[in-house]
């Protein structure tokens, strides 16, 4: 069923892509370039980022707080916070990274570089986990940390109010029944994610718009509480 479903969602939203950096370090910088964290504010605070400071470590080190945080406004709130964040991560990688985050990571087993990611500011489970993902380190059963619910309630009607056994139950759903292959969760990842932000939304979702209507559980429930 998971097969069909994403080549459904695939046919009905097309190829997605990641429009943010697969490098572990620089995807760190981009997810705090932007506040309240999204693609749109993530990218616009990279942007200027990019073209006022730079995003190496040494160059961060080397530019003032106030600096990096007029550079990171048009990511949207608390720039200085997100400034002192970047200092915070860039000496990290510095000093127990070599300043080479990627490299680091390559040498070291899943557990522990899932564990040396969670370490980071704002890193928990699931962000480590794209994390790995994206930058092909591991092939891991990621999923979309702003819409788990979306596997879950296609195969079981409604997900969980513990947001740690929705996402474990996603997660688990995907590492049983998607190849373990990068391509293949990376895949599994970007439909999930788009069909959460677009139609199956946390509140109010569309489901008279969506294209799995017809195998989703949660759907079928809310058509039984109709009649």
């Amino acid at each position: 069923m998971l097969t069909e479903l994403l080549e459904t969602l695939e046919q009905f939203y097309g190829t997605q892509e990641a429009h943010w950096p697969v490098d572990p370090y620089h995807f760190l910088v981009w997810w705090h370039c932007g506040y309240p964290a999204s693609d749109a504010a993530c990218t616009r605070g990279w942007v200027s980022l990019t073209q006022t400071v730079g995003t190496d470590p040494e160059q961060f080190l080397q530019t003032s707080r106030e600096k990096l945080a007029e550079a990171l406004k048009p990511g949207g709130m608390v720039p200085e916070l997100r400034a002192l964040r970047l200092l915070q991560i860039a000496e990290r990688v510095q000093k127990e990274f070599g300043g080479d985050l990627n490299a680091s990571l390559r040498a070291l087993p899943e557990t522990a570089a899932r564990a040396a990611l969670k370490k980071f500011p704002n890193i928990a489970g699931p962000g480590a986990d794209r994390i790995l993902l994206f930058a092909r380190l591991f092939p891991v059963a990621a999923v979309p940390s702003n819409c788990p619910h979306v596997l879950v309630r296609i195969e079981r009607g409604r997900e969980h109010e513990s947001y740690d056994r929705t996402y474990r139950e996603a997660q688990e759903s995907i590492s049983a029944r998607v190849e373990s292959s990068f391509e293949a969760r990376i895949r599994a990842f970007l439909l999930l994610k788009q069909h959460g932000q677009t139609i199956c939304k946390r509140t109010s979702p569309k489901c008279a718009a969506c294209p799995v209507t017809q195998r989703c559980a949660f759907a079928a429930g809310k058509m039984r509480g109709r009649a």
